[in-house]
């Protein structure tokens, strides 16, 4: 017998794929375009309940977009293309105003931040080191996610809106990168343009995509103001394919996409504090945990070398804690791997300005390969950041000892690591070596948060 579907689990699929799914058209095309073709898809409630925290979260929010109540409702999408990774998952290119009114997607805007920037006024002071790095003197919309914490980015990027002269005042705020993308074709399978040579699949869509914008339009006799065209044929093509999926299919698309909230590649936030709470309770906001009281790591990385060179770079970690000693240490190895054999139009030797976030009450004590070092305490946590430089086709490996706080005791020793908004995974070595000098080792693919005891 055929397995049934209730509301609430069409309600998490249409919701999050149209939101999410349909707004990656946008993201490569800095113009307005309607979707009002999309909105009856709102309204579509076959049927059936799959229970599970998760989903029960996901129908919560949800709920919200499809509540018919006559109010019309403001969203700021964050197109982060973490090909160029920042604190809060990669360079603003470009954002979407949507409206919302009883369930359906009544107007749509998509501007270009580099067109925005230029109504913010001036002299705002950027944070280190954008002035050196970037040359801004002035900071802006396009570089306003400097936090690791995407509900500190949200609230930034509305500050950035209104200095810009918008009008909205926003309920929600919501972050997609370019792996969303690959999630959507991985369900649908390849995709081939009438119009356009290649194929484009899971694999290779969005440095297709990003060469067919900036270099292969000129080869082929398409005006520049035209070259993103070629996203509309996409969006037209996979909006046939994901209509076409069989039930399974979209309960695979379904499925995928709320890995991606899981795996921080879509944060939410939410002006209304009932539904931000269900945003923090899921973990889908992009939150640092300001209340964690053990040992803590995370590692932020801001690509400020204006290239797209986050594609080639493989990161490693290591880390060791010991207690063997009179108070507890740590160790952290970074490994960085540029993969790209020559510089060409997408990328550079690598440089970017590590954070490394910590407990409060650590202290450190040796660095290697950190250069210009700094120190500071936010959201609850200290952290250690320099300069990092990664050459094309090397290898370089960033050292931090430092003294842990003495709370931290190995009978109570649990370890939270965070990953960073906008990177797929992280492996990670753990070693710990206990009192008596016997240690432990565990390695760990670092998805979305991870809780290491």
């Amino acid at each position: 017998m055929a397995k049934k579907y209730s509301k609430k689990f069409w309600f998490i699929f249409w919701t999050l794929s149209i939101i999410f799914l349909i707004s990656w058209h946008f993201f490569w095309q800095f113009q307005s375009r309607g979707i009002g073709a999309l909105a009856p898809a709102l309204d579509f409630v076959p049927f059936l309940g799959e229970e599970g925290e998760k989903y029960q979260q996901a129908a919560k929010i949800a709920d919200y977009f499809l509540q018919k109540d006559d109010q019309e409702r403001n969203y700021l999408i964050l197109f982060e293309n973490n090909l160029e990774l920042r604190p809060g998952g990669g360079f603003l290119g470009a954002f979407a105003l949507v409206k919302i009114k009883n369930g359906q997607i009544v107007s749509l805007q998509v501007l270009d931040s580099g067109n925005f920037d230029c109504q913010i006024p001036e002299g705002i002071d950027p944070p280190y080191p954008m002035i050196s790095k970037l040359g801004i003197d002035s900071w802006n919309f396009s570089n306003s996610n400097y936090s690791p914490d995407f509900a500190v980015d949200a609230q930034k990027a509305i500050e950035f809106y209104h200095l810009g002269g918008g009008q909205e005042n926003f309920d929600g705020v919501i972050g997609i990168t370019a792996d969303v993308l690959k999630s959507v074709l991985k369900i649908t399978g390849p995709i081939q343009l009438e119009d356009y040579p290649g194929i484009y699949d899971s694999e290779n869509a969005v440095i297709t995509l990003e060469y067919q914008v900036e270099q292969a339009f000129e080869n082929q006799g398409i005006e520049r103001s035209d070259r993103k065209s070629v996203i509309g044929e996409l969006a037209k093509e996979l909006r046939g394919e994901v209509a076409n999926l069989s039930l399974s299919g979209k309960m695979k698309l379904a499925k995928i996409l709320l890995e991606d909230l899981e795996e921080k590649n879509i944060q939410l936030y939410f002006s209304q504090d009932e539904m931000q709470e269900v945003v923090v309770e899921s973990a889908w906001g992009g939150q640092v945990d300001q209340n964690w009281q053990n040992d803590f790591l995370m590692m932020v990385d801001a690509n400020l070398g204006s290239f797209k060179s986050d594609y080639y770079i493989d990161r490693q970690g290591e880390y060791f804690v010991d207690f063997s000693g009179e108070t507890p240490k740590a160790r952290l190895l970074i490994r960085y791997r540029h993969n790209a054999k020559q510089k060409d139009w997408m990328t550079r030797d690598y440089y970017s300005y590590l954070r490394v976030y910590v407990p409060e009450g650590a202290w450190l004590e040796k660095w290697y390969n950190l250069e210009n070092i700094r120190f500071g305490q936010e959201l609850g946590k200290k952290f250690f950041a320099g300069d990092v430089n990664v050459p094309i086709g090397e290898e370089k490996v960033v050292l931090l000892e430092y003294s842990l706080p003495e709370n931290i005791s190995a009978e109570n020793y649990v370890l939270k690591i965070q990953k960073q908004l906008g990177i797929s995974q992280l492996p990670i070595l753990i070693h710990i070596i206990d009192q008596d000098g016997s240690q432990s080792d565990e390695e760990v693919w670092v998805k979305g948060d991870r809780v290491v005891e």
